[in-house]
């Protein structure tokens, strides 16, 4: 069955269709009762019979919705055309849009048995009547019908064509909606990783190194002084406004770590994934790492798995984070088929990875931290990404003097 069209076209066409066929069968009627036919009242009922047929089978959505109603209704509506068509030579002149309806309302494989077999019986009725066969009786109908595969044909081609280029545009719209929404997200995370940077390595080391300070000149002052009690308000107030710096680094930070370790972020990345099955591994004694560290470790384990799941067929994967004295280390590892990291045209390496994070970003968000971004792969024997971030040196706490 042929899907519905209800494009103004389609409809220009449906009420086109309706005006032929009506007045065409005024004109038989009309060509009955002024003419010379031998039974005009019988003509004229089956005129109005199929009239009232056609009226029928136009006015259910059904004809047009369901096959065996279709073919139900054209059988009933080619019957009555046939007893007109006995009855009165004119009938002739109803094949062509009786073409036309059934090409829209059969398969091409029906529908095209169909129109044949209705020129047919147009032919046949120049015998019937005994009207001179010329060749024109002949080539007339199967004209008729060539001309309304034809047309019916290129229209259909045509709608299709249409549909196509709808679908892109609505496709091309959803991207770019859906490009926009990224991109606006990717920013907002972008500057709140910015500002979380900023406060952790200004603001907020400068407040704990202020505080160390101020502790060992109040252990360098009598107790009890005036000058140690104001070093002591001075100290609380950098205390709790390096408290209320960390809060602020903590509300900037990605919800993935927001309310957990980058531990419990990565084995909850691992967890989310089925295809390939991924295991999370924590080795080393964890410490507190700054937010940046942690972001953008978090973000390149996301990268790096978008690309196993995109692109490596891996069956196994593996996430790695590895503590060390004076380094935190990252590996991702497949066991899929690979790629040749140094082809800049492989179809292995994505210009841009899920959440934005392509190599080539991976590596500089590595080397704008200090680390490192190391790719190991080869055809057939899977892939290794590796970054490492040298651990930041823990303040030093000032000398204390004695009184």
């Amino acid at each position: 069955m042929k899907p519905a069209q209800h494009t103004p076209v389609a409809r220009a066409l449906r009420l086109s269709l309706h005006a032929l066929l009506v007045g065409l069968l005024c004109l038989v009627v009309v060509r009955a009762l002024t003419g010379d036919a031998p039974r005009p009242a019988a003509v004229v009922t089956a005129a109005v019979v199929m009239g009232a047929v056609y009226a029928l089978g136009a006015a259910r959505p059904s004809v047009g919705q369901a096959q065996p109603t279709a073919a139900l209704w054209l059988a009933a509506l080619g019957a009555t055309w046939l007893a007109l068509l006995a009855l009165s030579p004119d009938g002739l002149w109803l094949a062509f849009p009786l073409y036309f309806l059934q090409l829209h309302l059969l398969p091409l494989r029906w529908g095209l048995p169909a129109v044949a077999a209705t020129a047919a019986a147009a032919i046949a009725s120049f015998l019937l009547h005994g009207a001179e066969v010329t060749p024109g009786s002949f080539i007339g109908p199967l004209l008729g019908g060539a001309v309304a595969v034809a047309v019916v044909l290129g229209y259909e081609a045509l709608y299709r064509e249409s549909e196509r280029r709808r679908e892109l545009i609505d496709e091309l719209i959803a991207t770019r909606a859906e490009l926009a929404a990224a991109e606006r997200t990717a920013g907002t995370l972008a500057e709140r990783e910015r500002l979380a940077r900023e406060i952790h390595d200004t603001l907020a080391q400068g407040l704990s190194s202020i505080q160390l300070l101020l502790r060992a000149a109040q252990r360098a002052l009598p107790s009890g002084s005036p000058a140690a009690a104001h070093i002591e308000q001075a100290r609380t107030a950098a205390q709790d406004n390096l408290a209320e710096a960390r809060r602020f680094v903590r509300a900037l930070t990605p919800p993935d770590l927001a309310h957990d370790s980058l531990a419990g972020a990565l084995r909850r990345l691992c967890e989310s994934s089925t295809t390939p099955r991924v295991r999370c591994t924590v080795s080393g004694t964890p410490t507190e790492l700054p937010t940046p560290y942690e972001v953008a470790l978090l973000r390149v384990a996301q990268s790096a798995l978008a690309n196993t799941v995109r692109h490596a067929e891996a069956e196994r994967a593996e996430i790695t984070l590895t503590f060390m004295d004076s380094s935190v280390t990252l590996d991702v590892v497949d066991d899929g088929r690979g790629f040749d990291p140094f082809d800049p045209g492989a179809e292995r390496v994505p210009r841009v990875a899920e959440g934005g994070f392509g190599l080539p970003a991976m590596r500089s968000r590595a080397e704008s931290l200090g680390g490192t971004f190391t790719v190991e792969s080869a055809a057939g024997q899977g892939t290794a990404v590796a970054m490492s971030l040298p651990l930041p040196a823990r303040p030093a706490r000032p000398q204390e003097h004695s009184a």
